[in-house]
């Protein structure tokens, strides 16, 4: 079962939410749960793929292995999203890893079921198209972005979305629930570890942020959006 945080995250995610009553009833009614520790393989490169998953807790790292054979990481899937579908739909293997990013809870809906689902319920169908319209264009964004942004506005923007997804309210402040290193910023934007450092660095003395050990505080989420949008 899940518990009464995780469920109120499925419920409250943005696709989930917008579909029928009947549908997330149907859903729920052939998902199971998962819960992984830190680290936990979801899927590999190359594989079959057997399941559809909604994050209920935690995150998912979705990665690839460069081409000097380094694994980095190209998004994180926060509580709320579901993932998986194309690759039901087209029949074609994984193009990415996954695993789990600190302890993770899922709900995971077998190939056949999901089969069923859409056989039964052709709103899904429909729900699937918006969902993977909406993946197009934040990718159009995100190559928009690389190409026409500079990496402090690109790093700000990343840094509104974790806000977004993993923010945790403490008065004035939002403390960014994910745990990231450097490194994995720096895989996020594209960029070296060192620049991002240094862009974290000014944010910083600029009274944007406050860089801990593990964790990054937004102090002004103004200042972050304007730094955003320059």
């Amino acid at each position: 079962m899940l518990t009464i945080d995780e469920r109120h995250n499925i419920d409250s995610g943005a696709w989930f939410s917008s579909l029928s009553q009947g549908l997330q009833a149907a859903i729920l009614a052939r998902a199971y749960v998962r819960r992984l520790p830190d680290g936990t393989s979801l899927a590999a490169r190359g594989q079959p793929a057997e399941d559809w998953i909604g994050v209920a807790k935690g995150a998912v790292r979705v990665s690839s292995v460069s081409l000097a054979g380094k694994q980095v990481a190209l998004t994180y899937v926060e509580p709320g999203t579901w993932f998986g579908d194309i690759a039901l739909f087209d029949g074609l293997p994984r193009t990415h890893d996954a695993s789990a990013h600190g302890p993770t809870t899922l709900l995971v809906i077998r190939k056949p079921d999901f089969k069923e689902l859409l056989a039964q319920h052709i709103e899904l169908y429909e729900a699937l198209l918006r969902l993977n319209c909406r993946r197009l264009r934040l990718m159009f964004n995100l190559i928009e972005d690389l190409n026409t942004k500079p990496l402090r506005a690109r790093l700000a923007k990343q840094l509104l979305l974790l806000a977004k997804s993993y923010g945790i309210a403490q008065g004035e402040e939002i403390r960014i629930g994910l745990q990231l290193a450097q490194e994995d910023l720096a895989q996020l934007l594209g960029a070296s570890r060192q620049r991002v450092n240094q862009e974290l660095k000014e944010l910083e003395r600029d009274g944007v942020l406050r860089v801990e050990p593990t964790r990054l505080v937004v102090l002004s989420r103004d200042k972050l959006l304007a730094a955003a949008e320059k």
